[in-house]
């Protein structure tokens, strides 16, 4: 699934007229690159929510044509945040694990896909989700305080109160519908089944292992631009 229903307020005006995930960035939307790295690792069919300027988002996938994955773009009558929309797209993305990427977010694989490297992790059992996050000192933008605290086997906590966390959640999870077993109907943020899932030792997070880029003002998706420029021809003046 590909999260597309925010208003993206803090990318206006770029995000006045458009939905968020379909600025440009390097030649191409950042739904494109979001739908692209997900046909990379094998996924044949990819839900994606609208809301804001929700007409935008299905013409932009129609564009795609026969171009994989095959994408279904589900409508919210009213915003339903992270957790909510996924949920409310449970019957449409089936009983398996399945991976669930923000509209916004834009990162340059490492040695091995990311994606590959969630799947992997997930593989090991016992977890009902994996997060992927960055390394908070590697970002080129302002991202706070941090997220979160990993040990050496994959397993987190939140930050504490006053507490640097190193890592700062990507964007990018792979979960089990089971994570969202007895969440509210309507809106509420993906960080309620975390939280559970934290407290029961069932969420594990993998370190990203390549570039990645907050894109949350029209400043980031500048700098982004021009990192992207200067990682493809070399050029770091």
């Amino acid at each position: 699934m590909v999260l597309a229903a925010g208003l993206g307020t803090r990318m206006r005006p770029l995000t006045a007229e458009t939905a968020k995930p379909l600025l440009p960035l390097g030649g191409r939307t950042l739904l494109d690159h979001a739908l692209d790295r997900l046909a990379a690792v094998g996924v044949a069919r990819v839900v994606v929510n609208a809301f804001w300027q929700a007409d935008r988002v299905v013409a932009a996938v129609a564009a795609r044509r026969a171009q994989a994955p095959a994408v279904e773009v589900l409508r919210e009558a009213v915003l339903l945040e992270t957790g909510g929309g996924v949920r409310a797209a449970l019957g449409q993305l089936g009983p398996e694990p399945f991976y669930v990427v923000n509209g916004d977010a834009f990162w340059l694989d490492g040695p091995r896909p990311a994606l590959a490297r969630l799947a992997a992790a997930f593989a090991l059992g016992d977890v009902d989700g994996v997060l992927l996050v960055h390394r908070t000192c590697q970002v080129h933008a302002e991202v706070g305080p941090g997220d979160f605290v990993l040990d050496p086997w994959g397993g987190l906590r939140r930050r504490r109160e006053r507490e640097i966390a190193p890592y700062v959640y990507a964007g990018v999870q792979l979960i089990a519908p089971a994570l969202l077993d007895g969440m509210p109907e309507g809106a509420f943020s993906m960080n309620l089944a975390w939280d559970r899932a934290l407290a029961a030792g069932r969420l594990r997070a993998v370190v990203h292992d390549g570039l990645w880029f907050h894109l949350s003002t029209p400043a980031d998706l500048a700098d982004a631009e021009a990192m992207l420029q200067a990682q493809f021809t070399g050029d770091t003046r």
